[in-house]
C-alpha cells in the first residue's frame, strides 16, 4: 500500500465532502438535533392526566375529594360537567383522559362513616397514562381515608373500605399495549413509505439528466409535481390497506369504527405524506441528500407524533412541535377509529389539519422546483 496515493484518495474525498455542504450540514446537524430533541422527549412519566368532574352531590366532602384529586400532581381537573352524558364526548374528542363521578349522598354517608362509592372512568387507549390513573386513584383513596379515620377517631380497620373508588377503563379494558401501539405503527410505517417514494423522485431526473426535457416542455411546476405524485399515490394507498389488513388481523386489533371512513382519511394522509417526499425531492440535489432529508425528518417523527411516548409529557415546545407532523394527525385518526369508533364529528381537526399541511406542502414544493428552473 502507497502511502502517497492513500493520501491522494483521502484528500480527493475531504474535497467532495467540502463541495457538497448541505450533506456536510446536515451530517453534523443530525446528532445535535436528535439527542437534544430525544433527550427531552422521551418520557415514559405522566404527570398531567386531564380530568373532567361530575359533582351530583356539591358538598363540602366532594369538593374536598376533587381537591384532594387536583392536589396530586397527576390529575388536573379541567370541566365540570352538567350530566353523564357529557362524560363520553369529553373522553371521545380527548379533552380529558379521567373523568370523576360524584353520586349524591356521598358527603353525607362520608359523614357519618358509611362507605361512600366514586366512579372514576379512565381512557384506556394509552396504557401508560391509564395504569398512572388508577395507581395514582388508589393511593389517593387510601391517604384521604386515613385522614377522615384520624379526624373522626374511627376505629382504623373497620374503616379502611370507607371510601370505594370504582374504576371503569373504555375503549381498552385489558390496557394491552398492542392495541396502543398498532393504530399508530399502521400510520408511521405509511409515511416512511411513501415519504421515501416520491423523496427521489425528482432527484433521479436531475441526476439520471432528463430533467430538462422537462423544463424545456410548457407543463407547470404544479402539474408536474401533481402529475409525479398521481401513480404514488395509488401505490401508497395499497400499501395503506395492507398495512391495515396485517396490524388489525394478524395482531387481532379490531377496528370498532368505520372502515370506508378510516380508508378515506388514510388515502388523504398517503397524500400528504407523498408531498412532503417531493418538498425534499426539489430541495436535494442528489439522492444521498435526498435519503439524508428524509432521516432528518422520519426519525424525530417516531417521538414527537405520540407513537410510543405520551405527548402531554413532553415540554411544551416539543409537545407544540409535534403539531407540524402529518402522522400526529393521522395516528390519532387511527386510534380514534379503531379503538374508540368515533365518527367523523370526532376527527374534524385532524381531518382538516391534514388537509391545510397537504395544501401548503404541495405549494411549497411547486414554487421551490420553479425556483430551481429559473
Amino acid at each position: 500500500m502507497s502511502p502517497a496515493r492513500l493520501f491522494s484518495v483521502v484528500k480527493k474525498e475531504f474535497i467532495h465532502i467540502r463541495r457538497d455542504k448541505p450533506s456536510l450540514i446536515i451530517a453534523i446537524l443530525m446528532p445535535v438535533i436528535f439527542t437534544l430533541l430525544f433527550g427531552y422527549a422521551v418520557n415514559t412519566d405522566v404527570e398531567t392526566i386531564d380530568m373532567v368532574v361530575l359533582d351530583m352531590d356539591k358538598t363540602p366532602q366532594s369538593r374536598e375529594l376533587i381537591d384532594k384529586f387536583d392536589a396530586t400532581r397527576y390529575f388536573s381537573p379541567t370541566k365540570y360537567l352538567k350530566n353523564t352524558g357529557e362524560i363520553r364526548r369529553a373522553i371521545m374528542d380527548d379533552s380529558a383522559d379521567v373523568a370523576l363521578v360524584i353520586p349524591a349522598g356521598f358527603g353525607k354517608k362520608i359523614e357519618e362513616g358509611e362507605k361512600s362509592t366514586t366512579q372514576l372512568i379512565i381512557n384506556g387507549v394509552d396504557p401508560t397514562t391509564a395504569r398512572t390513573a388508577l395507581q395514582s386513584s388508589v393511593m389517593l383513596s387510601r391517604t384521604y381515608v386515613f385522614e377522615l379515620i384520624e379526624s373522626s377517631g374511627f376505629d382504623l380497620s373497620s374503616n379502611m373500605d370507607r371510601l370505594d373508588i370504582r374504576t371503569k377503563v373504555w375503549f381498552n379494558p385489558d390496557m394491552e399495549s398492542a392495541k396502543f401501539i398498532i393504530p399508530a405503527l399502521i400510520g408511521l410505517v405509511m409515511q416512511n413509505i411513501t415519504v421515501i417514494l416520491t423523496a427521489f423522485s425528482l432527484v433521479r431526473e436531475k441526476e439520471r439528466g432528463t430533467i430538462e426535457l422537462l423544463i424545456v416542455t410548457p407543463i407547470k411546476s404544479v402539474e408536474l409535481i401533481v402529475g409525479k405524485m398521481a401513480p404514488y399515490v395509488i401505490i401508497g394507498t395499497i400499501d395503506f390497506l395492507i398495512a391495515l389488513f396485517l396490524g388489525t388481523w394478524w395482531f387481532e386489533v379490531p377496528i370498532v369504527g368505520s372502515l370506508p371512513l378510516l380508508i378515506i382519511l388514510g388515502i388523504l394522509f398517503v397524500m400528504c405524506a407523498l408531498a412532503i417526499g417531493m418538498l425534499i425531492s426539489t430541495i436535494a440535489s442528489n439522492q444521498a441528500q435526498a435519503m439524508q432529508m428524509a432521516l432528518l425528518f422520519l426519525l424525530p417523527s417516531v417521538i414527537l407524533s405520540g407513537f410510543m411516548f405520551p405527548r402531554e409529557a413532553m415540554p411544551m415546545p416539543i409537545y407544540m412541535a409535534g403539531y407540524a407532523l402529518p402522522v400526529t394527525y393521522f395516528i390519532n385518526i387511527l386510534r380514534d377509529i379503531i379503538l374508540k369508533g368515533a365518527d367523523f364529528t370526532y376527527l374534524i381537526h385532524d381531518t382538516i389539519a391534514l388537509g391545510i399541511l397537504t395544501v401548503i406542502l404541495l405549494a411549497v414544493a411547486s414554487t421551490q422546483f420553479k425556483k430551481r428552473l429559473d
